[in-house]
């Protein structure tokens, strides 16, 4: 299911500005911000999708009814792509932008249904296929947790396959056979996809919803925040719940107490006569205050990531345009389209996942004595610091692309651009995977829907950032009326765009640096008075 649906949704992503712009004829700067609303759309929506499978519907219900919503939306897609009557009259924008007719009305309204059935279906499905998956493993039985982080990078694996296809085979199909054959593709791979999840209905493993995840977080804000003024015992034993912090073995629906966070211990304080019942309002156990602990520890490790996407979001858009201004001449008759450089990073993924799970991971278990091989935390470490170097090879491809341009008079070829593509390859893999897997062995139960919603957020914020990265830095960076900055000239031998990549090096080596603080910090915090780790023996 997760290498299908990729494939369908990214096929109609990656290829989607072009149907606006020549099918539904919207203006350039229109179809640009119908096609990020649409990515950035499909990731909130991850978190409706984590919120009801978490909280009413179970993961499996989740999937099989947005899948469905998905669905339809590729087959509306398809069909008014079609059907004449539910298009604008043809033109070619390109020649006479004037004569062409912008879709309005109904015809507008069926194209941004469709869209917005796809964004829905998508958004609520992505975060719950990896935890569905992974609620088949028993993080408590040896060998299952062993085969957990494997299926982490399974996931992974096909989520490359599915990228890959659409990029080449199922973009291929839309430019050669039309854009109504390739949203019926995507169709007919969701079809696939929601078919080989029903087959395996019989031999599933479903998760009990909680009804409400919300409401345990806000009872012990409010519960805090009404007992403010109060001082925590120094003995943690004393707390609301104290069969938390024995040295007894704790059991598996319960949390230790940790000493992070402490203002957050009130919440536990006994203000009333032992024989009268509380408010949960006003008095919540520790395994409840150690579970909203989990969560706002996530937030610095969320938050390292986002740089780690902006990065991401300059591989799909500037090098891309770098790749433009190259020689993509490999014949005389094939030429490699620049958009395809986006391949790349999943080429490698395909190649390494595999060999990672099936030689590094072992040997790793042997020197870490770690069921993941190389922690989650160590791991997204490692890929932070690599996508450094993707962007100091960007920086210096740059260079000596603008210098050959404008100097010399030569134009490189484009191979020259493959090394901070297959850096960044490498990077994704520990990051990406390593923070999935991070965020679902936490302790914050039944949450792991909605916390796999949020690592998807973090490619939103990414794609957010840089946007506004390149409008400060353009401002910044015009000196005078004439400049228009770093990269305001829509020409890449003017623009200084190496700068720019200079810049995003010094910010990810930066957030690599406040990372490793970070996650210490999550280590160090999230050991137990017994000195048991809550979330794994991740030593950095």
């Amino acid at each position: 299911l997760q290498a299908f649906e990729i494939m369908g949704i990214a096929a109609v992503g990656n290829n989607l500005i072009t149907y606006v712009i020549n099918e539904m004829h919207f203006p350039l700067s229109k179809a640009a911000n119908i096609v990020t609303n649409f990515v950035g759309t499909i990731f909130i929506f991850g978190l409706l999708g984590g919120y009801l499978s978490d909280a009413f519907l179970g993961s499996f219900w989740t999937i099989l009814i947005f899948g469905f919503v998905e669905l339809s939306g590729f087959i509306l897609l398809s069909v008014q792509a079609h059907l004449p009557q539910l298009k604008p009259p043809k033109c070619n924008p390109l020649i006479d932008q004037s004569s062409c007719e912008e879709a309005k009305g109904f015809k507008a309204m069926i194209f941004f249904m469709a869209l917005y059935l796809v964004a829905l279906g998508s958004g609520c499905v992505k975060p719950n296929m990896i935890a569905h998956g992974a609620d088949q493993f028993s993080q408590s039985h040896p060998k299952q947790s062993k085969r957990l982080s494997s299926y982490f990078n399974a996931a992974y694996f096909a989520f490359s396959m599915g990228e890959l296809i659409a990029l080449t085979l199922l973009v291929w199909v839309q430019t050669h056979s039309g854009m109504d054959i390739g949203f019926g593709v995507s169709a007919a791979a969701m079809t696939m996809g929601l078919i080989s999840l029903v087959s395996g209905t019989m031999y599933f493993r479903n998760k009990r919803p909680r009804r409400s995840i919300f409401t345990p977080i806000a009872q012990v804000v409010v519960a805090a925040i009404s007992k403010r003024k109060l001082v925590c015992p120094s003995d943690p034993r004393m707390l609301h719940g104290d069969h938390n912090v024995s040295n007894d073995v704790v059991p598996s629906s319960t949390l230790p107490y940790t000493p992070r966070l402490r203002f957050l211990d009130k919440a536990c304080i006994k203000v009333q006569d032992t024989n009268t019942k509380e408010s949960p309002w006003r008095l919540c156990t520790v395994t409840q205050v150690e579970q909203v602990k989990t969560l706002i520890s996530l937030v610095p490790i969320f938050a390292s990531t986002i740089v780690f996407n902006t990065i991401l979001a300059q591989l799909q858009t500037f090098s891309v345009q770098q790749g433009s201004s190259m020689n993509t001449r490999l014949s005389n008759s094939f030429h490699i389209p620049p958009a395809s450089l986006q391949a790349i990073p999943y080429i490698m993924l395909i190649v390494l996942v595999p060999l990672y799970d099936s030689f590094v991971v072992p040997f790793a278990r042997k020197l870490t004595g770690h069921n993941s091989g190389i922690p989650p935390l160590t791991r997204i470490g490692i890929g932070l610091f690599l996508s450094t170097f993707s962007m100091v090879s960007a920086a210096l491809l740059e260079k000596k692309r603008r210098d050959s341009s404008v100097l010399d008079g030569r134009i490189l070829s484009i191979f020259w651009i493959t090394p901070q593509f297959l850096i960044f390859g490498i990077s994704e893999m520990f990051t990406a995977v390593g923070l999935i897997e991070f965020f679902y062995k936490q302790s914050a139960k039944g949450m792991e829907s909605f916390l796999m919603a949020l690592t998807y957020c973090s490619y939103s914020f990414g794609f957010y950032f840089s946007s506004v990265l390149v409008s400060v830095v353009n401002k910044i960076s015009s000196t005078s009326v004439d400049s228009k900055g770093w990269l305001g000239e829509n020409d890449l031998n003017k623009d200084r765009l190496d700068l720019f990549y200079w810049l995003l090096a010094v910010l990810s080596l930066l957030n690599f640096l406040s990372y490793l603080f970070w996650s210490r910090w999550n280590i160090k915090s999230s050991r137990s008075n017994n000195n048991t780790n809550v979330v794994g023996d991740e030593n950095i």
